[in-house]
C-alpha cells in the first residue's frame, strides 16, 4: 500500500537513462547464455559455432524491439520524446552521433520488419532477425536449409528466450511514476 503512495518520480530523461542502462545490462548478462542455448538447440544438424560471435546484432535486435514496443505503454507524444532520448543515450554509449545511430537503428528496424513480414509480432521479429543475423541457416537440416527458413521449433524456443529481453513496463510502473 505505501509503495503505491511513495513511488519515485522520474522525468523522461531519467526514464530513458534507466531504460537504456537496464536493457544494456540485460544484453551484457544474457548474450552468452543465449548463445549457449543456441549451440545446444536440437533443431540444428550441426552445432553452431558461436564462440567467436559478438553481441552487436543481438544488442540492436533487443534495442529495436524494446523501443518499438514503447507504443504499447505510452501515449504517442511521449513515445516520440522517449525514443529521441533513448536514441541519444544509445548514440553516446556506442560512440556515434545521433544521426549515425538513427540510421543504424532504422536499418535494423527495416530488416526486422522484412524478415517478419507479414507478422507484426515483435517477439517473432526478434527471433527471426537473430536467426538471420547470426547466419544459423547453414547449421539446419537439409529441408530447412534449402528453404532458407528457420525451423519453427527453433523459432518457438527462441521466442521464449527473447521474451526475457523485453522490458517489463508493468513492474517498472509499480516502482516509478513519471512527472
Amino acid at each position: 500500500m505505501l509503495s503505491t503512495l511513495f513511488k519515485k518520480k522520474l522525468s523522461d530523461d531519467q526514464l530513458a537513462t534507466i531504460f537504456v542502462n537496464g536493457v544494456l545490462d540485460a544484453i551484457d548478462n544474457g548474450f552468452q547464455e543465449v548463445m549457449s542455448l543456441v549451440k545446444e538447440d536440437p533443431a540444428f544438424d550441426r552445432q553452431p559455432q558461436t564462440e567467436h560471435l559478438k553481441d552487436g546484432h543481438f544488442s540492436m535486435i533487443v534495442i529495436v524491439a524494446n523501443v518499438s514496443m514503447l507504443v504499447n505503454s505510452f501515449e504517442s507524444q511521449q513515445v516520440s520524446s522517449l525514443e529521441e532520448l533513448i536514441k541519444e543515450n544509445l548514440a553516446n554509449v556506442y560512440g556515434m552521433d545521433k544521426m549515425e545511430f538513427n540510421n543504424y537503428f532504422s536499418s535494423y528496424s527495416s530488416f526486422m520488419s522484412r524478415v517478419n513480414h507479414p507478422s507484426k509480432n515483435m517477439l517473432y521479429a526478434m527471433s527471426k532477425a537473430f536467426f538471420y543475423k547470426y547466419q544459423l541457416n547453414e547449421y539446419q537440416d537439409d529441408y530447412f536449409r534449402e528453404l532458407s527458413s528457420p525451423n519453427p521449433l527453433f523459432l518457438k524456443r527462441m521466442d521464449e528466450v527473447m521474451e526475457n529481453f523485453i522490458w517489463n513496463w508493468d513492474a517498472f510502473f509499480k516502482k516509478y511514476k513519471l512527472i
